[in-house]
């Protein structure tokens, strides 16, 4: 039995990059510690996430940083022998501005990811992705998505059926806007996000990484909520709203074999049913 052990983050990022880099170099640290293999960091972890949802051309923004620059291979040496996922603002060849999350270890960049479902203002601040894949690492095939993606469930289907294992999503969701909890255990978006989660692992059957901001931000208050699911939908750490690190071990390749023995829902799918006002969708 081969098991890897892994972690999703939940902590507190800003503007200023040699803060967050000391903030990402203490974690990777504890991580290591804790002999775990898969680092799984929130989104705009480099450089912050935006001051506010409502009016996101008002913010200049995180700086954007190059996939090939000299910050991601920071990243990647500090990594190490560990892969790591981190959500920064990319500058694109083309120009535009990214919401993207990067995986890498000592070696370099292994995947890349730009968002591609932006909720209310956010298009204002960044340019969209266009795609959904998975990719291999020392840790098995993995496929990635930042916040807002995991309400669409094809996106993790596409991931699945691209034959990713492990699916890892980073995150900067905040509590309701409205009728605000007091307390972020009981906020609505916080049980959304949650919910998410798992409907997303138990649908695909994989196995599930998802890593938020905690603290606030401009107007935002993040609900942390790091948590590890197995294929089955079931939580196996979860940091609450509090920072922290979600730690688990799994024999992902068992794990899949066992949830899928049965009721295989990738194998049992019907793409040529899944039709809507005339058109087909897979």
């Amino acid at each position: 039995m081969s098991t890897l052990r892994m972690a999703a983050v939940a902590a507190e990022f800003g503007r200023d990059l040699e803060e967050d880099f000391a903030t990402v170099e203490r974690l990777i640290k504890e991580a290591r510690a804790a002999d775990v293999r898969l680092l799984a960091l929130p989104e705009a972890c480099l450089g912050g996430y935006l001051l506010s949802l409502d009016d996101s051309a008002a913010d200049e923004g995180p700086p954007a940083l190059a996939l090939d620059g000299p910050e991601i291979r920071r990243l990647a040496d500090l990594a190490g022998e560990l892969t790591v996922a981190a959500g920064y603002c990319e500058a694109g060849t083309d120009g535009r501005r990214y919401n993207s999350v990067v995986c890498v270890n000592g070696d370099g960049v292994l995947g890349n990811h730009r968002k591609v479902h932006q909720p209310l203002s956010e298009d204002a601040s960044y340019s969209s992705g266009d795609r959904f894949h998975a990719f291999d690492t020392p840790v098995g095939r993995i496929g990635m998505m930042i916040c807002y993606d995991k309400a669409f469930p094809e996106s993790a289907r596409a991931l699945a059926l691209d034959g990713a294992e492990i699916g890892v999503v980073v995150s900067a969701w905040p509590g309701s806007r409205t009728n605000a909890a007091a307390d972020l255990v009981d906020d609505r978006w916080k049980r959304r996000f949650d919910l998410f989660d798992r409907a997303r692992a138990l649908e695909n059957q994989i196995v599930w990484l998802s890593a938020n901001q905690t603290g606030t931000f401009g107007s935002l208050r993040f609900v942390g909520s790091a948590k590890v699911v197995d294929p089955g939908g079931e939580i196996l750490a979860d940091t609450g709203v509090e920072a922290g690190l979600a730690i688990a071990e799994l024999d992902v390749a068992q794990a899949l074999r066992t949830a899928r023995r049965s009721m295989g829902h990738l194998r049992d799918r019907r793409p040529e049913t899944y039709t809507y006002a005339g058109a087909v969708s897979a």
